[in-house]
């Protein structure tokens, strides 16, 4: 068109309509084609990497680094990884596109949000609500599966407590709920499922004659310390009303066991540590949000505190030589490393694996020392025996504990909580033995 514009053979008008130009553009075409030749309408960058161009070694690098990895991370996650490990800074556009390329797509891809469904809006305190969730996965990259127990911060969006054991369990729970109390306080109230863990399967099914006559259901041992430390207990009717938990879990699933590979960590004891000394600020600075108020949380005194409320609690009284039996076993009382007796007392057993087993009376706590037959007063009842049936079943499951070397991290609780309390006691108790030794 330029030339037949040259020639006369058009209009610029024309010239102009035809090639969806201005009349300007046509006039600086044609003078420019005079002066340099065809030549000129060619763009001058045609033929020329661009300044910012990813170099070829550099994408040969990424897709090395990201083929001989041995978890696939989600396009995000590795974007991080290249900048913060390998000093590699590259937009997620530009990522994303040398991936594609080399047929490498990201294992979490977007998935389309249901219509028709809000979201709750979130609290505005930090330490209003927390939803509290466990679950099990391959951590470290091998078949085996533990559960790891986590809260996540309603208002906030911040992981407020994690801990890893081999199955989900009241202990998990304690020791989550130990890790959230210490490092943020005390939360007003909890969002859990209905597990036995923190809901009686009796609750709710007792009749209006029960309710006239005055029975109550009691509460779990997890639910027993809640209402110690003054936390409400809220249960969800489905996982989808404890959705950030939920969604924190799929990030969680997809995240953390690289960052556990990286550092060579494979086993629950290092995998605990690292959660609470690292992994949850690590989680918090990249995720959380800012709340609408200001923290409700109750600071913590001390951890003593803890370690009395945090634990399974039973009642017991002492006969009138201050012996007491538990499980068909006897046990004395023990002060300043000395036989003390309590006579006709009730008394409360408080037991966790941080603690072992310790009495209770009046706001004092004990040491506790299991006692052979023949060392029991002669007023004290012979010692029962434990039933076989309970026997056999503790023979089962023991073996697997003692040679774990995770036994104290890896514990899950019995059917029957006061089994659970035996067990616990003579691990510790065999503990103690051997460092005297």
């Amino acid at each position: 068109m330029i030339d037949r514009y040259r020639s006369k053979a058009i209009t610029r008008k024309k010239a102009a309509e035809l090639l969806g130009l201005s009349e300007r553009q046509v006039t600086r075409l044609k003078k420019g084609i005079e002066a340099e030749g065809a030549a000129f309408v060619i763009n001058k960058n045609t033929g020329r990497t661009p300044a910012h161009a990813i170099p070829g070694k550099t994408k040969e690098a990424i897709l090395k680094i990201r083929t001989e990895a041995v978890f696939q991370q989600s396009n995000t996650h590795f974007r991080e990884l290249l900048e913060s490990d390998y000093q590699i800074a590259i937009s997620y556009t530009a990522l994303r596109s040398i991936l594609k390329e080399a047929g490498i797509e990201s294992p979490k891809s977007k998935r389309q949000r249901k219509r028709g469904k809000k979201r709750r809006a979130r609290r505005e305190h930090p330490g209003e609500l927390l939803q509290i969730d466990a679950t099990p996965y391959e951590w470290f990259g091998t078949p085996l599966k533990y559960a790891l127990h986590g809260a996540i911060d309603d208002a906030s969006g911040k992981i407020t407590g994690l801990y890893m054991t081999q199955n989900e369990c009241l202990f998990g729970y304690e020791e989550m709920m130990r890790c959230c109390c210490l490092k943020f306080g005390v939360p007003q109230s909890v969002y859990s499922d209905k597990h036995t863990i923190f809901r009686s399967p009796k609750m709710g099914k007792l009749t209006v004659e029960e309710e006239i006559q005055g029975k109550t259901v009691n509460l779990t041992q997890f639910g027993r310390a809640m209402h110690e430390l003054g936390v409400d207990i809220i249960y969800a009717n489905s996982p989808e009303a404890k959705g950030r938990v939920e969604r924190m879990w799929q990030t969680l699933q997809s995240r953390l066991p690289v960052e556990l590979a990286k550092r060579g960590i494979t086993t629950v004891s290092a995998a605990n540590k690292f959660l609470q000394e690292e992994y949850i600020d690590m989680f918090n600075e990249r995720f959380a949000v800012e709340p609408a108020g200001d923290p409700i949380f109750v600071p913590v005194s001390t951890a003593t505190a803890l370690d009395e409320i945090l634990c399974i609690k039973v009642k017991r009284k002492t006969d009138k030589t201050g012996v007491f039996s538990f499980k068909g076993k006897s046990f004395q009382i023990i002060k300043d490393g000395k036989s003390f007796s309590l006579p006709k007392k009730e008394i409360s057993l408080m037991i966790n694996p941080r603690i072992g087993m310790r009495a209770k009376y009046q706001n004092f706590v004990y040491s506790v020392k299991r006692c052979e037959p023949s060392e029991l007063p002669v007023e004290s009842q012979t010692e029962k025996k434990t039933s076989p049936v309970k026997e056999k079943r503790a023979e089962a499951v023991s073996p697997h504990l003692k040679h774990s070397s995770d036994q104290w991290k890896a514990i899950w609780w019995f059917e029957d909580y006061s089994e659970t309390l035996l067990f616990l006691y003579d691990l510790f108790f065999s503990k103690q033995q051997a460092s005297k030794q």
